[in-house]
């Protein structure tokens, strides 16, 4: 099931199933008592008027004096009947409407007792209500039991009548609550609707971006697909750049290698194995370019520190020749969200030129602004003049066009810096050298604290 419009549906027409069933379980339940409690009042009442209307002489003899007020139990078979009985349970009066029919039989009650219930008798159900009465005279006491007796058909026929009604209200609300509910999902779902027209448009090369304003819900899932279709387009415009920078890099030594491929002697192979190197250098400078992987929606934080020591350490060994101190100022939890092997590579390469024109110290510092970080790379060497310095970063400049000690590195530094939405620059160190500054998405992490002893 692939429709989240279906899945809602289907499970708000089980809730709402469970719910109409349980809720007509109860009203019927509820109902039945309600009704039989209806009848049992009513036969009580008519016990009292029987009372009201019995005497008893001295023998014991009871009479029912006049007519009962109820004219059912003056019309034979009419559906209810009284009785009453002595002690030991012999019937010593019957209503005329039971002349005709043979009532269930009706067991003595103690003085104050009741009773009610449904009894079967010849095929049929009754409703029985019994109370049983002690009559006092001059000459003793005399105990007597009082029963009416109904025929549950009436009962049956207006618990019928309700549990149609009941079903057809049920049903119609249940319909009436399915319609609303199909409705408000139209409405509630319409955005994630739009998001797919959205999707297809772009699946059809009619836009660039899914346009327009959504719900809270649904405007961060849009934000990040257009981040992810940004990033992915920026991608692409890094792999068509670096193509053509690439192209137009091996020109010259391909030109090179032509113009000398019909010499012989040491000279020209020198110099072809020289374009070689050069050209690989470019291939693996271009390659490297365009693998930069971008600032991406749910970057892993990595933290800087670590990876500073790691790379400084790697480089103090190619310059163990050389004399110098190296000061990280980084604090803990500092962290760089983006690729582990993209932070490597722009530290790797800045990283190498401090050490490589450095006199004696290099000092690598890193403070978190907002979102972003401003790592630092000083050192005490000669510096980058400021003619030099506006074109360091330059974007596709060849390597035989780069700056001695900061070319192919550092523009491709600048190359990923971009592609994260950062930014580089160059300047003045306080050491005396130069101080190059890049701007990286990242943040500050907490640091728990360590626990004294």
């Amino acid at each position: 099931m692939h429709s989240l419009n279906s899945r809602i549906m289907i499970s708000a027409g089980v809730a709402l199933a469970a719910f109409v069933l349980l809720s007509a379980f109860t009203l019927e339940n509820a109902f039945r008592d309600s009704a039989r409690a209806a009848r049992e009042e009513r036969l009580l009442a008519q016990i009292f008027l029987l009372m009201a209307a019995a005497e008893v002489d001295d023998a014991g003899q009871l009479l029912i004096a006049g007519r009962p007020t109820e004219p059912r139990l003056d019309l034979p078979e009419s559906g209810l009947y009284a009785a009453i009985v002595d002690a030991a349970g012999n019937p010593v009066w019957e209503s005329r409407s039971a002349l005709s029919i043979e009532l269930p039989a009706t067991s003595s009650l103690s003085t104050g007792k009741q009773g009610f219930s449904v009894i079967p008798h010849n095929g049929k159900d009754y409703f029985r209500k019994t109370y049983g009465i002690e009559w006092r005279t001059e000459s003793g006491a005399f105990p007597f039991t009082f029963a009416v007796v109904e025929d549950t058909s009436a009962y049956q026929t207006q618990l019928g009548v309700y549990r149609r009604s009941l079903w057809l209200w049920l049903g119609a609300m249940a319909a009436l609550l399915l319609v609303s509910q199909w409705a408000v999902l139209r409405w509630g779902l319409a955005p994630l609707r739009f998001v797919t027209d959205e999707l297809n448009r772009l699946e059809a090369g009619e836009s660039q971006t899914i346009d327009g304003r959504y719900p809270d819900e649904v405007q961060r899932l849009v934000d990040n697909l257009n981040k992810v279709l940004s990033q992915e387009r920026k991608q692409q415009q890094r792999y068509r750049d670096a193509l053509a920078d690439l192209a137009h890099s091996l020109k010259t030594p391909l030109a090179v290698v032509r113009g000398i491929a019909g010499e012989s002697g040491p000279g020209p192979r020198k110099t072809i194995e020289e374009q070689v190197a050069q050209m690989d250098r470019i291939v693996g400078y271009h390659l490297q370019r365009a693998a930069a992987s971008g600032r991406g929606t749910g970057s892993a934080a990595i933290e800087l520190r670590p990876v500073t020591e790691r790379v400084a350490g790697a480089l103090k060994k190619v310059y163990a020749e050389k004399t110098f101190d190296v000061a990280i100022e980084i604090e803990d939890g500092v962290c760089f969200r983006g690729d582990d092997g993209d932070l490597t590579e722009v530290l790797g390469n800045v990283v190498d030129n401090a050490f490589k024109w450095c006199r004696s110290k290099v000092c690598i510092s890193a403070l978190t602004d907002n979102s972003m970080i401003r790592l630092r790379v000083e050192d005490d060497g000669p510096g980058i003049r400021p003619t030099d310095a506006a074109h360091v970063f330059r974007r596709g400049a060849r390597a035989d066009e780069s700056t001695p000690g900061h070319g192919i590195g550092l523009s491709l530094v600048h190359d990923i810096v971009s592609a994260y939405g950062g930014s580089t620059r160059v300047g003045a160190s306080a050491l005396g050298g130069a101080m190059i500054e890049m701007q990286l998405p990242g943040s500050q992490r907490a640091v728990p604290a360590t626990k004294s002893n």
